[in-house]
């Protein structure tokens, strides 16, 4: 199998990336998402039947892990009739004027800065579930713990945040 794997990402992991970087139009997800497809090439090699080709096989794949991550989000139906106001039938202005953009990088970078104040398992909570937008049972199923215990670590996690940006913006208000 470890042969065939690596022949198989060697051959096609170029086209595979790009294929799903159209699709989700973001770098980072799509190297995401083609890691999910080579797990479940993994998981599914003993059952492809050899009916099409290998490139179709993993194309079709990733077809299924880009609609699967399409479907974790909100419907693209519901974000275009969010976008539109249906009081004056236009669409809606949604980006942010610069002003409002430099305040959300200022709060972003706090962010980041206070992360560090918490302990690894409290990070990786926090970042799967407001950066990464994951369900606690998704972030559950990820790490392999209970619901309980990301509920548990999210609380103290953001317990920690809070303390160490509230120090923080006392800090910058004094100096």
């Amino acid at each position: 199998m470890d042969s065939i794997f690596d022949e198989l990402y060697e051959k096609y992991h170029q086209d595979v990336f790009q294929f799903l970087f159209y699709m989700v139009k973001s770098r980072e997800q799509a190297e995401d998402l083609v890691q999910e497809v080579y797990i479940r090439v993994l998981k599914s090699y003993k059952n492809f039947e050899g009916k099409s080709s290998q490139k179709t096989w993993l194309f079709s794949i990733a077809r299924n892990v880009a609609i699967d991550s399409f479907r974790k989000q909100k419907g693209w139906k519901q974000r275009i009739i969010e976008r539109f106001d249906w009081s004056t039938q236009q669409v809606k202005d949604t980006y942010p004027i610069p002003e409002e953009v430099t305040i959300q990088k200022e709060e972003y970078q706090l962010i980041y800065r206070c992360l560090d104040h918490c302990t690894l398992d409290q990070r990786i909570v926090i970042v799967m579930r407001y950066i990464q937008e994951l369900s606690i049972a998704e972030t559950a199923e990820v790490l392999g713990w209970t619901e309980s215990k990301v509920k548990t670590t999210q609380h103290r996690g953001l317990k920690v945040l809070r303390k160490e940006m509230e120090e923080m913006m006392e800090k910058e208000e004094g100096s």
